[in-house]
């Protein structure tokens, strides 16, 4: 291969990676009109358009995704060999894309971004919406670096590092009639309910457990992101199963109710999930050490405050916190 059409390929794979001229330009320290005339090159050479304008974005053909499919791992390789790069946290100048939730979003990315500050000034941290329904598809298609979610069955070209299991409770606001120490089945069955869907799903988990008692509830409203969920609560008469975390704020500051659900929900482990790729990249082994830190610290921490709110708040919660405590 003559070193012009490495070049072509280096470029290339960077405009994949990033979907945009800008910001291939930017990640390889190229011009964008150098970048432009390498595309004009590369559609002469291979005789096809490859990328069409989507927005301010830009879309591959599916002669580009087939051509990236072949050369993205024998690229990654090659460029590790003959240049293998350190991450050096003070001098890097790199952006990472994470799809994450609002809640770890709430609360990570403040103290992230101080320990960026004093560590990393050079490095940004981009926040993409988490679906569920496509963690492979995104890390496969680089489209992110990293995902912090929920872990299902993930195939071997994926890598995934426990963070915590959440713990669910049931929320309303004090006056709702269900704000008490102890919710039946049938009650929590018959109330109106919230459902946060971050896939867009009408139903969710508690309603396959509901099922399996011969049961069902009414979802009243769904939502995309949990940080209206405390809101939505206090000022209506739904109630909502909900993990600590996103309205850990709102019990502490005595804000709305929170009891232990009538049925078993075994927690889905929420894990931080890469592609095997970049298994050796110091920089997101840097960011992961870092989110790992964080999150697990504060985890512990809001479950703690929340189980000594609800007891502090009344003495009748007291049996709620010990009942939050077994989930």
């Amino acid at each position: 291969m003559r070193p012009q059409e490495l070049n072509l390929l280096m470029v290339f794979d960077a405009i994949m990676t990033e979907r945009s001229i800008t910001r291939a330009a930017n990640r390889l320290a190229m011009t964008q009109p150098a970048v432009s005339n390498a595309v004009s090159r590369m559609r002469t050479a291979w005789k096809d358009e490859l990328f069409v304008k989507d927005g301010r974005n830009i879309q591959p053909t599916l002669h580009a995704q087939n051509l990236w499919n072949q050369i993205r791992e024998p690229l990654i390789s090659l460029t590790e060999a003959v240049d293998p790069k350190s991450f050096v946290p003070a001098t890097a100048k790199r952006t990472f894309r994470i799809a994450v939730s609002d809640i770890l979003v709430d609360m990570v990315w403040a103290e992230l971004r101080c320990t960026i500050e004093k560590e990393a000034p050079g490095v940004n941290i981009h926040a993409v919406p988490y679906t569920i329904v496509n963690t492979e598809q995104v890390l496969e298609d680089a489209e992110v670096d990293m995902v912090i979610g929920s872990t299902g069955l993930i195939s071997n070209t994926f890598r995934a590092e426990y963070l915590f299991s959440p713990i669910y409770v049931c929320v309303m606001n004090h006056d709702h009639p269900l704000a008490k120490a102890e919710l039946s089945l049938e009650e929590f069955a018959a109330a109106d309910h919230l459902l946060v869907s971050l896939s867009g799903d009408t139903t969710g988990y508690t309603d396959q457990v509901l099922l399996q008692h011969g049961l069902s509830r009414r979802i009243a409203v769904t939502v995309n992101h949990f940080s209206t969920v405390a809101d939505l609560i206090a000022r209506s008469d739904l109630i909502c199963v909900t993990p600590i975390s996103a309205v850990a704020k709102e019990i502490i500051a005595g804000k709305i109710s929170a009891t232990k659900p009538p049925i078993e929900l075994m927690p889905q482990q929420v894990s931080i999930m890469w592609h095997k790729r970049q298994d050796r990249d110091q920089g997101l082994m840097w960011l992961r050490e870092h989110l790992k830190r964080i999150i697990n610290r504060n985890v512990e921490l809001e479950t703690t405050q929340v189980m000594d709110s609800l007891c502090k708040n009344n003495s009748s919660m007291c049996k709620k916190t010990q009942m939050l405590e077994a989930i």
